[in-house]
């Protein structure tokens, strides 16, 4: 038994099982203990100030606190807090559901909500299957996904996540999906540039498409940006082919947005800001701007035709929070925020000073890159090479950054940052000019 009177650590060390965590760091390095938040900081108990450079696991995106999302969560919670989205709708969903279709991209007509990014994925995977099904084309089964590729963590997403620390202990009762060779632009094995190539890499994806097409039902990829393999950032060249292959051999094609929506790469939707049409659209993180959890999977009238009429079609995917008000409720005030005054374009600005501050890390071998608000630096020894697990070099920096008030959450030897949207000038200078001090000092250690 823990003593009652022990501190607050002692109990989350002996109680609690933290995410991603391995907690014998936890024995000298305790969880930062958070006492409030307040736009991009974090404040622990003894009121030292920390910035939020990964808004929270990238959720957040007005920061913390705000009073427009305080005020939509009250007032909704007066009303209603939550009921069941069976036989039950409300005005909340309702009006998220019709934002989500006008602002999205045509042809995306039908929304289903659930209640996380993995989930929003499973749904999307289950309802391209149970298309192919009602049709008749019962050998579509398969889906063809990027090695480096993550969407999410339950078994349905890890089958088509091409990630070993993810898959790997998972592997013998994983469905047998179809993994493809991905962009890795920073190892380029054309030799060419992001800025200037045609995506000659899409060559592999080309292949496994044409020679599977008979059998695979889809293919779901994360549009610019894949988050987990490493902030691994591709051009949008490579979408544009993929769009025409997938319609050329009636291959549905997922896209999961989940981290890379709602303003992260400077624009609503990745697929809205290059005239991209997926049958399937993944929403969740910033859909709620970090208060609640909700998540929304959007397809066409065509994929929800074939669910229509007789009983034995319906989809049966049932979750007890489906569209809970409360988050519902925020959701339609973040999407207010993004929405006026041209909020978006007063991005520009945040996403040239990252560009500028960025040019600080020439000095150290890597490669700093970014599309929109989202930026990273990748540390390599010479030639490219990664530096041994067993430094951990990535988790030294995060110490570091501790010191100096910055909270990072390095992906292995890749340092990114995924601040809140609402971040000034000022704060991105400041974050990127503490962080190249924290690589400093773990590599001239």
């Amino acid at each position: 038994m823990i003593p009652e009177n022990k501190s607050d650590l002692v109990r989350d060390l002996h109680r609690v099982w933290h995410p991603c965590s391995q907690h014998k760091d936890y024995e000298t390095t305790p969880p930062l203990l958070v006492e409030r938040a307040k736009g991009i900081y974090l404040f622990d108990r003894q009121g030292n100030r920390y910035m939020d450079v990964i808004a929270s696991w990238w959720v957040n995106l007005f920061g913390h606190n705000h009073p427009r999302l305080n005020s939509a969560l009250t007032q909704q919670l007066k009303k209603m807090a939550h009921v069941m989205f069976a036989g039950i709708t409300h005005q909340p969903a309702i009006d998220l559901a019709d934002s989500l279709v006008r602002l999205s991209p045509v042809g995306l007509d039908k929304v289903f909500f659930s209640d996380n990014g993995s989930t929003a994925v499973e749904v999307a995977l289950k309802m391209s299957l149970q298309y192919w099904q009602e049709k008749g084309e019962n050998q579509k089964i398969r889906y063809a996904y990027l090695k480096g590729g993550y969407h999410g963590e339950t078994l349905g997403a890890l089958s088509v996540c091409g990630l070993d620390i993810f898959r790997k202990k998972f592997e013998k009762v994983l469905a047998d999906h179809l993994p493809v060779q991905g962009p890795d632009c920073f190892r380029c094995p054309y030799g060419l540039q992001r800025e200037t190539c045609n995506a000659e890499c899409f060559e592999p994806m080309e292949k496994a498409l044409s020679d599977n097409s008979d059998t695979l039902a889809g293919v779901i990829i994360e549009p610019l940006v894949q988050g987990a393999a490493g902030m691994k950032m591709y051009p949008p060249v490579y979408l544009i082919k993929l769009q025409s292959a997938c319609e050329s051999l009636g291959i549905h094609m997922i896209f999961d947005e989940i981290a890379v929506a709602f303003g992260r790469t400077g624009s609503l939707f990745v697929c809205g800001e290059h005239d991209l049409r997926p049958t399937f659209l993944c929403l969740s993180k910033g859909i709620t701007s970090g208060y609640l959890p909700l998540a929304a999977t959007l397809t066409s009238d065509e994929i929800y035709s074939a669910f229509y009429g007789k009983h034995q079609k319906l989809f049966i995917h049932s979750h007890s929070y489906s569209a809970n008000p409360l988050a519902c409720a925020v959701a339609n005030e973040t999407l207010s925020l993004l929405t006026e005054n041209q909020f978006l374009n007063t991005l520009q600005p945040k996403i040239a000073a990252l560009k500028e501050c960025g040019k600080q890390f020439d000095g150290l071998n890597g490669e700093f890159r970014q599309i929109g608000m989202i930026s990273a630096f990748e540390l390599v020894k010479k030639n490219k090479e990664c530096f041994s697990s067993e430094k951990r070099v990535g988790y030294h920096i995060f110490l570091e950054g501790l010191k100096r008030g910055l909270f990072m959450r390095p992906l292995g030897d890749v340092v990114y940052f995924i601040p809140p949207l609402i971040i000034t000038e000022a704060e991105i200078a400041t974050m990127l000019n503490t962080a190249h001090e924290c690589m400093n000092a773990v590599l001239n250690h």
